[in-house]
Order: C-alpha cells, then structure tokens, then sequence
C-alpha cells in the first residue's frame, strides 16, 4: 500500500456542536482499484463530492459499507448518482434496507431526532447496485456484528478498516482514548466474537470509523475486548441503582475503574459533550443485555 493511502476525508457537521474528528470517509486507490469507504450521511455528501473531485477521483469502483446506520450509509445512494459505475458492498442484512430505506429512516428518527434531520434522509441504493461479497479484490471482507447485526470489517494488507467492531477512538497528544459502541441491540458473546476474530487476523494498523488511524492495531482491538467485560461488569454493580440516577452512576464508576475512559477529561469541552450524548445510547445497549441475565449470571460477571 503507498504512502498516500488510505486518505482520510473529514464529514465535519458545523451545524451540530462536537461533530468534527468524528465522521469521516476513507480514499483508497491505485492503478487497479478505487473505493470509498463510509461514504457518511446525505448533508456531508456535497463536502465528500468536493474532496473527491480535488483529489482528481473521476471513477470509483466500490463503496464500502461498515454498517448502515446513517451517519455512515446514509448518503451512499447519492454518491451512486455521481458515480454510475460504482458498486456498494454490504453486509447481508443491511442490504434490504438500503433499497428501501422508510423504515430504516423512520426508526432513525425515532431514536435520533433532530440531529437525524441534521444528517439528512436516508437516500435509496437501487438493488442491482448493491452486494454483498467475500472479497473485493485484494480486500477481505469480514462480517463482524456487535455494534450492529448488520456490521462488515474491510481488511487490505496490514491494514483494517474496523467500523466500530473496536468502539469509539479519539486521538490524543498523550494516552488512549477509547469507549464501547454498543446501542441496542447488545449481545456481548457476538461482540467478543468479532472482536476475538480481528485479533487473530493480526493487522498492524486500524481505522476506527469514529475517529483516525492507529499503528499497533493489535493492542487497540484488545483494549476494546477488555473494556466490553468492564463496562458489563460495571453495568451488573450498579443493577440496583434507581433507573433515573444509574447512567450518572454508571459514568463514575467507569471514571473510576477505566484507564482509557477517563481519559474524556482530555478532550475538548463540546467534544465531551458529543461523547456524552452518545454515550447514554451505548450504556442502554448493555443494561438491556445484563437486565437480561439470570441472577446467577450477573453475580457472576460482579465476582470476576
């Protein structure tokens, strides 16, 4: 792979307080093949057509989705129409969604709101444009659910494009900070899954769809394998706290008991406040999860 890929293409949301070095689309290209991964929502789509055409992209041969929520999927049938040739490649159950995408954009706002206005509707990929496949050229593709059932890694060489299969990353001058991504749905044994097959795959460098390019891929998926036990442990100790004041209790004892969390201190005040926000939905994904265990199970998670 050159130097020059994968280029990092910012979807920054000014609109929206925080939503920079958080959305962003993925150039990869040489002589044989050009793909966009994420291409993001509709309101970013005229800012990611920009890019392109500044880079000199006249032809794109696939985009390639991670998921299909909105802000990564969102605008893909867009970028279909100024790019007639290209093709999407999908997870297989996200497809039928992306086709015809009411009900997707409905639940969307349902939990979203106004910020789902603010990423714009969910356009339609009409069917034939759309796959998915084990491989695109030399690029392997890897279904990983956990974030999502609908979830897709996109391994090329050394390098892996991770979606949130790993959670949420923000770079920092100094230390690591990283966070679960676990809306509901949650199963934690389907996210370890995933989790556990990246790992084994062995890539050196990792892109988290929120946000950036890290070497030493290796540590940062096993990172987020140990936060995903924690967080679950944390969320099982706090079982008992009233439902209005266990998020707050919640944020304290990961404060507490997670190096890598607390490190949201660092972060600048109107990205805090994005993380914030986020982070309720993820946090709701692990108490239906762990609400959902037997006694037994959740004493058990507490006692390890």
């Amino acid at each position: 792979m050159s130097q020059q890929n994968p280029i990092c293409i910012d979807l920054d949301i000014p609109s929206q307080p925080g939503f920079r070095k958080f959305i962003s689309s993925w150039l990869y290209r040489d002589a044989g093949l050009t793909f966009v991964v994420d291409p993001g929502p509709l309101s970013t789509i005229p800012h990611l057509l920009n890019e392109l055409s500044r880079l000199g992209v006249e032809q794109l041969d696939y985009i390639l989705l991670t998921h299909i929520h909105i802000d990564h999927a969102g605008g893909a049938g867009a970028l279909l129409a100024a790019y007639p040739q290209a093709q999407v490649i999908c997870h297989p159950e996200g497809i039928r969604h992306l086709i015809a995408p009411e009900k997707l954009w409905q639940g969307t706002l349902k939990v979203l709101g106004s910020l789902a206005e603010a990423y714009g509707e969910i356009v339609a990929v009409p069917a034939e444009r759309i796959s998915f496949r084990e491989g695109v050229g030399s690029c392997r593709v890897w279904q990983t659910p956990g974030h999502a059932p609908h979830h897709l890694s996109f391994q090329f060489g050394d390098l892996l494009f991770a979606g949130e299969v790993a959670g949420v990353h923000y770079p920092l001058e100094s230390g690591i900070f990283m966070r679960p991504a676990t809306p509901p749905r949650f199963i934690l044994e389907v996210a370890q899954e995933s989790l556990a097959k990246m790992i084994a795959l062995n890539p050196q460098r990792l892109i988290f769809a929120h946000y950036g390019l890290v070497e030493g891929a290796g540590k940062y998926l096993r990172i987020a394998s140990e936060q995903l036990n924690l967080w679950v442990r944390g969320v099982a100790a706090t079982a008992l706290i009233a439902p209005q004041e266990r998020e707050e209790t919640l944020i304290v004892w990961l404060q507490t008991h997670d190096d890598y969390y607390r490190n949201i201190d660092q972060l600048p005040e109107d990205i805090q406040a994005r993380e914030r926000y986020f982070l309720g939905n993820s946090l709701r994904g692990m108490i239906e999860y762990v609400d959902g265990l037997t006694e037994a199970e959740r004493k058990n998670l507490t006692d390890s």
